[in-house]
């Protein structure tokens, strides 16, 4: 696993669970938005943690630890994901995901294999726009769709969300998004926040009232869709 960052101690990434965050390298889209630019655009060039450090570190907070957040990057580049899922199962944790849904099939025997216990999937934006917003090509109605359709038939806890900027994002893409996945658990908006590590510096965030008018969309087809973030 190629590890590049450990927040040892997280009370926000896996909702009800203290965890640590694990950060892999890597990733096959391109978001302006992204937040962990630097674990996508510099990946080859970083420091990373051997998997020897990760589980000495998880042996000895098992006391005080409940969960690990694997996430990115995109987790699902990795080809020993499943293992390394397994050996953190192995010590006592439960582990969510965190995934753009572009490998389906890896998503599932992980599922299936019985090593995931919450899943998180990010919606990028509406289908009409994806390859805009991702920075890629890719068959993204059918890819994206099949993850969704996944995650919610299986039995493991899940949440969508969707980073929402004022130049990417509009209320009617949100119900559009909403739509796709309706009757959901849950759908959160997460409102676009500068720091300095995105990719492209220099977006916005929605202003407050077209926040709630896409929190009011969602929720015509996902009646626990909400606002998640600084609002």
């Amino acid at each position: 696993m190629y590890i590049l960052g450990m927040q040892k101690t997280s009370l926000l990434d896996y909702p009800g669970k203290t965890a640590t965050v694990l950060f892999t390298g890597g990733c096959n889209f391109r978001c302006p938005y992204c937040h962990n630019g630097e674990l996508v655009l510099s990946a080859d060039i970083m420091e990373a943690y051997s998997e020897e450090e990760v589980f000495s570190h998880l042996r000895k907070r098992k006391n005080v630890l409940e969960g690990v957040v694997i996430t990115g990057g995109e987790p699902t580049l990795q080809p020993d994901l499943k293992e390394f899922i397994a050996g953190v199962k192995d010590i006592g944790y439960m582990v969510k995901l965190d995934t753009n849904g572009t490998d389906t099939e890896k998503v599932r025997d992980i599922m299936s294999a019985g090593l995931i216990d919450y899943i998180a999937m990010d919606i990028k934006n509406s289908f009409a726009k994806y390859q805009n917003t991702i920075g890629r090509d890719i068959d993204y109605e059918t890819v994206i769709k099949s993850s969704i359709d996944l995650i919610m038939k299986s039995h493991v806890p899940y949440e969508f969300r969707t980073t929402v900027t004022k130049e990417h994002h509009t209320p009617d893409d949100i119900e559009d998004i909403a739509r796709v996945i309706s009757g959901a658990e849950h759908y959160y908006i997460q409102p676009y926040k500068e720091t300095d590590t995105v990719i492209a510096p220099g977006l916005h965030r929605p202003e407050d009232e077209v926040l709630y008018e896409m929190e009011r969309r969602a929720r015509r087809y996902v009646a626990t869709a909400s606002l998640r973030g600084d609002i």
